[in-house]
């Protein structure tokens, strides 16, 4: 809910908030496990976990919980990770290292059918190594902390993912081994390069981040250089934990451009892509925006103007090339506020404003659509909320607050050795 009187410090502080509070709501404290979202009995998310484990720091700097309190409850998720079945098993909880999608909250084992995921992986070895550069204190429970992090980092088999040459597999099932396509085309891989080119036990080589890089998709926007992804989460996840201002690999440097200028040329997109409106969906604009991978409407529905639209649910929405159903992420813009601070206030106080029910005690929903007829202005509305978008939520909060994860993660060596391994260069590097 927007008050008339709020500032702007006044809505971030509530909504950085609650979005932390997801993780103290929908963890298991036996195990340290993150639901994917706040749905009964959804199962935990590897990534949501990351995302929780690099979000305790924000937790104890913002005075929400004692540091005691977050050091246990890390120590808690390592010990289960260190402890965990590491097996070709189906049911185990990972192999060579790595880890399954999705787990079972109770169990820690494999549910869903899901696959050994390569990024999901990267995701909550990045908050573990998060958690490590942050409780660097001489105690017992921080020390062993740290011992954690560095054996489960080290146990991480990334070489074993390339099966061969070129870049990284999207992932693996213990039936019929890896999966069809490769971390090829840019995306939010780049946190998994890192680690992987980074690793003191199973490190890939620079070929196989080249491999990433050569397949990089170009456009011209505004006489500018872009390197397109659709969906606003890629130009987001790996900005979390690194800090690209000022460095540039081959690739971006070859445009004269670098990752950080981009992700804001990618708001922009957004940005004028909604203003245009190609698809004549409610409510777009210049302060209405948000086009990334999320829920939406199932079957083809009629619009509010009468048209037939087709939906799929889930789908990695994106401008400007779409796919584009009406459907939008209110939490999106509040995530790009380290980048444009001021368009991403204006949407979210729009946003706010506006559609009011997006937020459901105190923390946005997945998704919404007011192309859709509803019994409010919101229309159709995903009302679960997603672990990923609340951990990213307080992540670049505290980013553009005080730039703790940034400040942290330029002194961490795994961060500086994987990303010079990739070719970056300059500023902080």
């Amino acid at each position: 809910m927007l008050l008339k009187n709020d500032t702007d410090t006044v809505i971030i502080d509530r909504l950085q908030k609650a979005a932390f509070g997801y993780f103290l709501e929908f963890v298991n404290p036996e195990n340290g496990l993150i639901a994917d979202t706040s749905l009964p009995d959804a199962p935990s998310s590897i990534a949501a976990t990351g995302f929780g484990l690099s979000a305790y720091p924000t937790g104890v700097e913002r005075g929400w919980m004692s540091r005691q309190d977050a050091a246990a409850r890390t120590l808690v998720t390592l010990r289960f990770f260190a402890q965990s079945p590491q097996s070709r098993n189906k049911d185990a909880t990972g192999y060579k290292g790595l880890y399954y999608h999705f787990l079972d909250m109770k169990t820690g084992l494999r549910t869903w059918r899901s696959e050994l995921s390569l990024i999901d992986s990267a995701l909550l070895i990045a908050g573990m190594i998060t958690a490590a550069t942050y409780f660097n204190q001489d105690n017992e429970v921080e020390t062993e902390i740290r011992s954690h992090v560095d054996m489960l980092y080290a146990r991480a088999n990334w070489a074993w993912a390339l099966d061969g040459k070129g870049a990284l597999w999207l992932g693996w099932k213990p039936r019929t081994g890896f999966m069809p396509y490769r971390w090829e085309s840019y995306s939010e891989a780049i946190i998994l390069y890192t680690l992987a080119l980074a690793s003191p036990s199973y490190p890939i080589g620079k070929e196989s981040y080249d491999a990433f890089a050569g397949k990089f998709d170009w456009m011209t926007v505004k006489g500018k250089p872009f390197l397109y992804a659709g969906p606003l989460f890629i130009h987001l996840f790996s900005h979390a934990w690194i800090d690209f201002r000022g460095i540039r690999d081959g690739a971006v440097a070859a445009h004269d451009t670098d990752y950080f200028e981009n992700t804001r040329r990618a708001i922009a997109v957004q940005r004028d892509y909604a203003i245009a409106n190609p698809g004549n969906f409610t409510g777009y604009g210049a302060d209405t925006w948000g086009l990334t991978s999320c829920d939406g409407p199932q079957r083809p529905r009629r619009l509010q103007d009468g048209r037939r639209q087709q939906f799929a649910g889930y789908a990695a929405r994106g401008a400007p090339l779409g796919p584009d159903d009406g459907t939008l992420a209110p939490w999106a813009p509040l995530a790009c506020l380290p980048f444009e601070p001021q368009a991403a206030m204006s949407a979210t106080r729009h946003i706010l404003s506006s559609y009011p029910d997006v937020v459901d005690e105190g923390r946005f929903i997945g998704s919404f659509n007011p192309s859709v007829p509803g019994k409010t202005a919101e229309g159709w509305m995903n009302n679960r909320c997603v672990g990923l978008d609340h951990g990213l939520l307080v992540m670049m909060i505290e980013n553009h607050r005080t730039g703790l994860y940034w400040n942290m993660l330029r002194e961490t060596p795994v961060i500086r050795r994987g990303l010079r391994r990739a070719g970056f260069s300059g500023g902080w590097l």
